[in-house]
C-alpha cells in the first residue's frame, strides 16, 4: 500500500498552470502499480494554481479569503482533470478533503480512516487534498508533504513517495552551492538532518525540502518507508 504525494511545482512542470502530460504520466505509473496488485492513494496539490488559471489572476493576490476562493474554484478543475486522466485507464477516483481537525477528533479520525481503506479495497484511488476552503488558519497549515505523512499513517501505508523536482536531500542547497552532494539514504532523521533542509524553492509551492523532511520524520516514526 503506497501513498504518493505530488506537489504544485511538479504538477505544473514549473509553469503557472496544470500540466496534463505530467499528470498523465503520474496516472500511468499509478495504473501500473494497481495492475500489479498494489493499492495507491494520491495526495495532490494544485487547487490554487488551477483556480488562478480559471479566474485569470496573478500570484500577487495572497490574502487568505481570496486563496480560499481560488481553492474552491480550482479544486473542481483539479479533480475533473484527475478523473478524466484516470478514466483513460478504466480507474475510478474519489475525492477526500481533510483538515487537521479531522485527525484530532477520534470519531472524525475513524471516519477519515475507514473511508479511504474501503476505497482502496475496492480498487478506487482516493485523491486527497487539504480542505483549504474551510481552513481558518493560514493556507499552508496543512502543507501536503505533512498531510501525506498523516495519510500514510492513517491508512497503514507501507511506503510514502514524495514526488518533487529535485533529486532528494543534499548536504546544502544545490541551487546556491555547487559543491552540494546528494544524500542517498537517511537512516535516522535527526535535528541535524532537519537543519540541512531549506524552505520552499518556488513561489508556487508551500513546502520545500524542510516540509518533506518533517513529513519523512512523521511517517518513519510510524514505520512507513519514505522515498
Amino acid at each position: 500500500r503506497l501513498v504518493v504525494k505530488v506537489g504544485t511545482n511538479t504538477l505544473t512542470n514549473g509553469a503557472d498552470r496544470l500540466s496534463r502530460p505530467v499528470m498523465l504520466e503520474v496516472v500511468r505509473q499509478i495504473a501500473q502499480l494497481l495492475s500489479g496488485g498494489d493499492q495507491v492513494a494520491l495526495v495532490t496539490s494544485g487547487a490554487i494554481v488551477a483556480g488562478r488559471e480559471a479566474l485569470q489572476v496573478g500570484r500577487d493576490a495572497r490574502d487568505i479569503p481570496f486563496k480560499q476562493v481560488l481553492a474552491a474554484v480550482g479544486q473542481v478543475r483539479l479533480m475533473h482533470t484527475w478523473d478524466q486522466l484516470f478514466a483513460h485507464y478504466g480507474l475510478t477516483v474519489a475525492q477526500t478533503l481533510l483538515t487537521r481537525a479531522d485527525l484530532g477528533d477520534r470519531q472524525r479520525y475513524l471516519n477519515a480512516r475507514n473511508t479511504p481503506l474501503a476505497l482502496l479495497d475496492r480498487g478506487v484511488v482516493p485523491i486527497v487534498n487539504e480542505n483549504d476552503v474551510v481552513a481558518v488558519e493560514e493556507i499552508k497549515i496543512g502543507d501536503n508533504d505533512n498531510l501525506s505523512a498523516f495519510v500514510a499513517n492513517l491508512v497503514d501505508a507501507d511506503c510514502l513517495v514524495l514526488l518533487t523536482d529535485t533529486a532528494g536531500l543534499f548536504t546544502a542547497d544545490p541551487r546556491a552551492d555547487p559543491s552540494a552532494t546528494l544524500i542517498d539514504e537517511v537512516p535516522v532523521i535527526s535535528d541535524q538532518v532537519e537543519r540541512l533542509a531549506a524552505g520552499a524553492g518556488t513561489t508556487r509551492g508551500t513546502g520545500g525540502m524542510a516540509t518533506k523532511v518533517q513529513a519523512a520524520r512523521l511517517a518513519t516514526e510510524s514505520g512507513v518507508t519514505v522515498l
